[in-house]
């Protein structure tokens, strides 16, 4: 069995009983038998994707510890087919549970209200389905939110880009930073939030470029960067970009990076001295929990239906190096 991180679902569950008036027990897992087991559907963003299969892999355990079964359906990223995926679940009444990481969060959200209406329970996962990048609250009736806002993520870096500013002691501090895609909506309440965060603390945001979500993306947005603002001192990205940017960087550089995601080679790179900070989340525990919680309600129990994928982490997502002494990443970018 994949390992479970106890400490921090039992503080979840003693909150859920805070908040919905439950005992906190922990249930007894479901009964052995193939014909009561119940069944969970993990609509995935990918399975080529190593943070989805992260995510898996404690969705996997979850169900295992409580005698159900699960499957990662691939829709390769692909929202229309994701979508269509749930239409067809629904229909078949294949999977009791459906923990959805959404490629498109408006595409989904009906499908997902046939299938509670249907009697399946639905969990959100890491994405918000509806069009509130700012709450972690449910958007879909009925359903269980464990959430990354994309608001709430762009604050956190924008707070660790404020924290590597106070260490270079620049005034003002300098800061690039690298979008995801201007496309997403999702990414441009990110920015946003980043940018709005880092303004307030008295940072000087000097660039903002297209970084994307790949090593080379990211060295080509930091070449624009750092030719049109030699003296930055902070750059932000996806840790996929930092990578890249890092490298274009060169060995005596001493810019302060900072990246999005918290896979194994981000964390290290934390730990190594590389980077300043990179935003830490547990996905294996995320994922842990989602199904977790998703067996609960089925089984008709009271459960804390919004929660901050931050807040499951002792250090609420600030992942600078003090912080991610002990913290187990459990994911390959």
């Amino acid at each position: 069995m994949k390992k479970k991180y106890l400490a921090l679902p039992g503080l979840l569950l003693a909150s859920a009983a805070v908040l919905a008036g439950c005992s906190g027990a922990a249930p007894e897992p479901a009964a052995g038998g193939d014909d009561e087991a119940l069944s969970i559907g993990f609509f995935g963003f990918a399975a080529a994707n190593s943070f989805a299969q992260g995510v898996y892999d404690g969705v996997e355990a979850a169900a295992e510890e409580y005698g159900a079964t699960s499957e990662f359906v691939d829709s390769n990223f692909d929202g229309q087919l994701q979508a269509q995926q749930i239409t067809d679940a629904t229909t078949s009444g294949q999977y009791d549970i459906i923990i959805i990481q959404a490629n498109d969060n408006l595409v989904v959200q009906k499908p997902l209200e046939d299938a509670i209406a249907a009697g399946i329970t639905v969990v959100v996962e890491f994405t918000a389905v509806g069009p509130d990048f700012e709450t972690v609250d449910p958007q879909i009736e009925g359903a269980i939110s464990i959430v990354d806002p994309a608001v709430v993520n762009g604050e956190k870096l924008g707070e660790m880009g404020l924290l590597a500013c106070e260490e270079a002691g620049a005034d003002p501090c300098q800061v690039g930073y690298m979008e995801g895609f201007r496309a997403l909506p999702l990414d441009n309440a990110r920015t946003k939030a980043v940018v709005d965060t880092l303004t307030a603390g008295g940072a000087e945001v000097v660039a903002q470029v297209e970084g994307g979500y790949t090593a080379d993306a990211g060295q080509a947005a930091f070449q624009d960067i750092i030719t049109a603002n030699p003296d930055v001192d902070v750059v932000i990205g996806s840790s996929q970009a930092v990578g890249g940017a890092r490298l274009a960087a060169g060995a005596d550089s001493d810019v302060k990076f900072i990246g999005n995601g918290s896979s194994k080679q981000a964390v290290q790179a934390v730990l190594d001295g590389d980077w300043f900070a990179a935003y830490a989340l547990d996905v294996y525990l995320n994922g842990f929990t989602a199904a977790e919680l998703g067996i609960q309600k089925h089984n008709g129990e009271d459960v804390e239906v919004a929660i901050s994928e931050a807040d499951l982490t002792p250090s609420k997502g600030i992942g600078t190096a003090e912080n991610l002494k002990d913290f187990v990443a459990t994911y390959d970018d």
